[in-house]
């Protein structure tokens, strides 16, 4: 399969990676110009184990590009992922404008079907803002060209990112398109031979379940950062007490450290 990847920090480059591990045809688009020389060049900007070789294997078997041309981008691939930054703004809040930056150079260039996917951390109901900046730009061009908005967050841990993304745990398709679902489908089928993982919701459950998963195991490290400060006050042992109720299996050992 043909896919573009819209930004190649870490989220972006694993997955790109990843996908061109499996066999598919990857581009990656950056407006960063000495990233995309960079890596070009075969040097590789972050630092997870295995990427670097992944990256340069790929590379070199020509399943993996990168470039800073939009068109080519948005011409390349039926599924174009969107992984750029959202920093966070003043006020907290999620800065979106590399999101819809993304979504209207899509809407500017695009002449035929595409799935675009949301990977990035994304607030709920930005599947709807990018759908709706999609369809602007295309209307400004009297182009009526079909084309469906998933999210699909991603679940990558630092320092096992490319073992979670080949033999992930869940993958989150939010959608309610049958076509988009069966690309995502085909898109992901060589990590669900052995095991169907992926679970399809609607595009506003799949977002708010990113920023679940993320408050849900923040919520255990500060628990047993308060708890561990307790033990001490109170003279226990902070690691006796980890062993004690990480063998309730409803609670279980996962994230379950303090720190």
């Amino acid at each position: 399969m043909k896919i573009t990847i819209i930004g190649t920090g870490y989220v972006g480059l694993v997955s790109a990676a990843c996908l061109a591990d499996l066999g598919n045809d990857v581009l990656c688009l950056d407006v960063d110009v000495a990233r995309i020389e960079a890596l070009n060049a075969g040097r590789i900007p972050i630092y997870e184990p295995g990427l670097e070789q992944l990256v340069r294997h790929n590379a070199a078997a020509g399943r993996l590009r990168f470039t800073t041309d939009t068109a080519a981008s948005v011409e390349h691939g039926i599924v174009q992922i969107v992984a750029v930054g959202t920093p966070a703004s003043s006020d907290g809040s999620a800065d979106m404008r590399y999101v819809l930056a993304a979504a209207r150079g899509i809407g500017r260039h695009m002449n035929e079907y595409r799935v675009i996917v949301n990977k990035s951390t994304v607030p709920v109901g930005t599947a709807e803002r990018v759908r709706t900046v999609i369809g602007e730009e295309l209307a400004s061009r009297n182009a009526a060209i079909p084309y469906a908005v998933v999210s699909n967050p991603e679940f990558l841990k630092e320092g096992a990112a490319v073992n979670d993304f080949i033999r992930p745990d869940r993958i989150i398709v939010g959608s309610s398109e049958p076509r988009a679902i069966q690309v995502m489908r085909e898109l992901y089928s060589p990590v669900l031979r052995n095991h169907d993982r992926m679970l399809v919701m609607d595009a506003r459950s799949a977002e708010l379940t990113k920023y679940a998963a993320n408050a849900m195991l923040a919520t255990r490290i500060s628990f047993m950062n308060e708890l561990a400060n307790f033990a001490e006050r109170l003279g226990a042992d902070i690691e006796a007490v980890r062993h004690g109720i990480g063998s309730d299996q409803r609670i279980g050992y996962h994230f379950l450290y303090a720190g």
